[in-house]
């Protein structure tokens, strides 16, 4: 069984063409809006109970890739989860890189109905939010093939052998607010000032992104209940002069000594913000960002929030072993399940203090035991994080 990780290192495997690879979530059979990363289920469904696989079952396995290997992000993840499989002896995989320009794009179509109609795999897996058009396109002509797609939600429920993997950005974002809270006001640490400050700079002002942001201020909160967070949205997730601007107004107007991006590469201006200044600290998120981005914004990239795909793919093996699929539906996965958490080595390690690392700990033990339940923005209308956003402004 996969083992619950709080974090996933993704070493950068570099290959090219084709190559061989190697506790309960929520789940939803309800279409969901587009999103950008997780969109968390508002009621459960039972998983389709189906008989064991067989002893000793190895599945044929094809992983698309719209992009190419060695991104140390999503794309690396599942090849790391595959490839464990592939070890175990469970799987046999395929992988086929298809690039990740707008000319690639047709072969994205071309590859997928092809793998589609070959009829060996019993499982075709792609990720992101740019596949769901094509894999509904040929989840429809292929109806006898399963599909799994990572870390989109775009179609739930509107095809009955496509799997949807989303994750609980919530529980993650709520880890990182008890870290971020717990370090900024620890002036043993270079560039940390005395006052309880921290920033946000977010993608667009959606629910999807609000539920990073509403589990980062429950968290930030319960460590103290009086810190504030400046919330910026760059609208977008590749503007990164917008989010530099609104990372440099944060440190230099509001005392910001950490800011978390949650704005796809846009957030990565925020980083070049805190190195600009001097003053300030950043966090990524997705994937572990002190290893994607340039050795300067490495040493002041603190944690990155993790969505572990690798560890959701394993899990969807385990489950299918066991006679538990999810066909049709959206599996949500948090903590438990090693679907989302927080890197612990490297810069983590070199600055939190054993205080910092003993209230993130306990957090997450809280989560998995259900002694905290973090708020979700998913579906809520109560206008909660608009009023928790006024709140703890600056």
């Amino acid at each position: 069984m996969m083992k619950r990780l709080l974090a996933l290192t993704m070493a950068g495997i570099l290959a090219v063409g084709m190559t061989a690879c190697g506790g309960a979530p929520a789940v939803t059979d309800a279409p969901a809006a587009p999103a950008e990363g997780a969109a968390a289920a508002e009621e459960a469904a039972p998983a389709e109970e189906a008989a064991p696989a067989e002893e000793g079952k190895v599945y044929n396995v094809a992983y698309l890739v719209n992009g190419n290997l060695g991104d140390k992000s999503f794309f690396d993840s599942a090849k790391s989860g595959l490839d464990e499989l592939e070890k175990a002896g469970r799987i046999t995989c395929t992988t086929i890189e298809m690039g990740g320009t707008d000319e690639d794009q047709p072969r994205w179509a071309s590859t997928l109905d092809e793998v589609s109609a070959d009829g060996s795999y019993d499982l075709i897996i792609c990720g992101t939010y740019q596949m769901p058009d094509y894999l509904k396109e040929a989840a429809t002509n292929y109806p006898d093939q399963k599909y799994a797609i990572f870390d989109d939600t775009t179609y739930v429920g509107e095809s009955p052998n496509v799997v949807n993997l989303s994750y609980r950005q919530n529980d993650m974002g709520y880890l990182i607010g008890t870290f971020a809270a717990s370090m900024t006001t620890d002036t043993s640490v270079e560039n940390i000032n005395p006052d309880p400050v921290v920033g946000f700079v977010g993608g667009v002002d959606s629910p999807v992104i609000n539920d990073f942001l509403l589990g980062f201020i429950e968290g930030a909160q319960a460590v103290n209940s009086d810190i504030k967070v400046d919330v910026r949205y760059t609208n977008d997730y590749v503007d990164t002069a917008i989010a530099k601007e609104y990372g440099l107004s944060m440190i230099n107007d509001n005392k910001c000594d950490i800011v978390w991006g949650v704005a796809g590469n846009a957030g990565n201006g925020a980083a070049e913000a805190a190195l600009e200044t001097g003053k300030a600290w950043f966090i990524g998120v997705d994937s572990d960002q002190e290893l994607t981005l340039s050795p300067d914004l490495a040493a002041l990239t603190l944690t990155s929030g993790l969505k572990n795909i690798g560890n959701s793919l394993i899990w969807l093996f385990d489950e299918w072993d066991a006679g538990r699929t999810y066909w049709g539906q959206e599996v949500n996965l948090g903590i438990a399940e090693g679907g989302v958490g927080i890197v612990t080595d490297k810069n983590y390690d070199k600055y939190a203090s054993d205080a910092t690392k003993a209230a993130v700990s306990q957090a997450e033990a809280d989560i998995l035991s259900g002694k905290i339940t973090v708020d979700s923005a998913i579906g809520d209308t109560s206008g909660k994080v608009e009023e928790l956003k006024k709140a703890v402004q600056p």
